[in-house]
């Protein structure tokens, strides 16, 4: 999520301090991402030095005291103009991030000593775990009500993905045991792909 980009989303509906952009925040995405004051003044302070946003003196100012903000911002045009792009411009998928689990598993199916088998049970026990967790949450919010649906909205994409890792432990588990299986059996893989195509792999559902 784009600190820099949220922030002038934000401030496309009206002007706002920093204390209350860090709240805006924190309340639409569910507290995933938690931002401290020292980010948003620090990231104001280069949209303003950008041209995007500047101080504003209207009389919304007296709101913004009521709020525990002495400086409120607007955007300008250029910020405007900005924000609106963001909202008509895809996500780019790039080069992936670092994932502590998945260099984990690279490593372990040529580590010496380590049973690959034993970390996808250790993780998916930790993944079902997580996924219960989210999902009990869910059930909790009402996806039809205005407060709820932003952090709904959040859950889904949490539970989405811990679905999409539990279907990826089986597919490691099953390629490892095929591995090892192929080293104890030369030629057993071959006899196997005469035999016809393997079946496909059960869907876990979260309901």
């Amino acid at each position: 999520m784009s600190v820099k980009q949220g922030l002038l989303a934000l401030l496309s509906e009206e002007p706002m301090g920093v204390a209350r952009l860090r709240k805006e925040f924190e309340a639409r995405t569910g507290g995933t991402w938690p931002l401290n004051i020292g980010q948003v003044y620090t990231t104001v302070q280069r949209l303003e030095r950008d041209g995007l946003v500047a101080h504003t003196e209207d009389s919304a100012a007296a709101s913004g005291e009521a709020r525990g903000d002495v400086d409120l911002f607007t955007l300008t045009d250029a910020g405007r103009e900005a924000a609106q792009g963001w909202w008509h411009t895809p996500v780019r998928r790039g080069a992936p991030e670092r994932d502590e689990l998945v260099i984990k598993v690279a490593l372990a199916v040529t580590a010496p000593g380590v049973s690959v088998r034993e970390v996808v049970q250790r993780q998916r026990t930790e993944t079902m775990r997580a996924l219960r967790d989210l999902t009990r949450l869910a059930a909790q919010t009402d996806p039809t009500s205005p407060a709820d649906l932003s952090f709904s909205l959040v859950l889904d994409n949490h539970i989405f993905t811990a679905e999409a890792e539990l279907r990826w432990l089986d597919h490691i588990e099953s390629r490892a045991e095929r591995a090892a299986s192929d080293v104890a059996h030369p030629g057993a893989s071959a006899e196997a792909s005469d035999a016809g195509p393997a079946p496909e792999p059960v869907v876990r559902s979260r309901r």
